[in-house]
């Protein structure tokens, strides 16, 4: 489970192979949402056994889902991630080509592509408020972090908004079940 290079492996090959590497894994997360929506329709109530057959959590297998479901294959553009058409997924076919069409132009990332979103609803805040926490880590942990958002083809923030999320919801999980078991 790893990669090896051979020693004398150039600088361009070396960039290759992470543009290679980066288009598999972004090209993974829609052959596991088109497999998740082919299993809806045709092995209904089965996420439990997609649960297990891959290790991932729950919520994230149904935003793979739901983005595929919501921007068919042939509107799909190789030339952005995952995470742009996510952010464009709520929005009707129309308006999501063209989100689309803009940020493969203009080269925007995932989260340009986001704020100009936002500023093309006039500033409107149609999310929660924001706030923010400082934490204070390790450099090592950080490193780890940073490296694990980077895996999932996320930003930091997401990463670990993603992360808490996860957890707070398994603590309250097993504490609604703790008050279910009678004394």
């Amino acid at each position: 489970m790893g990669l090896v290079l051979p020693e004398r492996f150039s600088f361009d090959d070396w960039r290759q192979l992470g543009r290679q590497i980066h288009l598999i894994t972004d090209s993974s997360v829609w052959w596991l949402g088109d497999w998740l929506v082919f299993g809806e329709e045709c092995f209904p109530g089965r996420y439990k056994k997609a649960i297990e057959e891959t290790s991932l959590e729950y919520q994230t297998l149904r935003n793979y889902a739901w983005v595929a479901r919501r921007i068919s294959m042939g509107r799909r553009r190789d030339k952005l991630s995952f995470q742009h058409h996510a952010e464009v997924a709520a929005l009707d076919p129309a308006e999501q080509d063209l989100w689309l069409d803009l940020a493969e132009q203009h080269g925007w990332s995932r989260n340009r592509l986001r704020g100009e979103l936002r500023s093309a609803r006039g500033g409107r805040r149609d999310e929660a408020p924001v706030s923010s926490i400082v934490l204070k880590i390790p450099v090592e942990k950080e490193e780890v972090w940073k490296s694990a958002a980077m895996s999932a083809n996320q930003s930091i923030d997401d990463w670990i908004t993603m992360a808490l999320d996860s957890a707070a919801l398994r603590t309250l999980a097993r504490k609604d079940s703790a008050r279910t078991i009678p004394n």
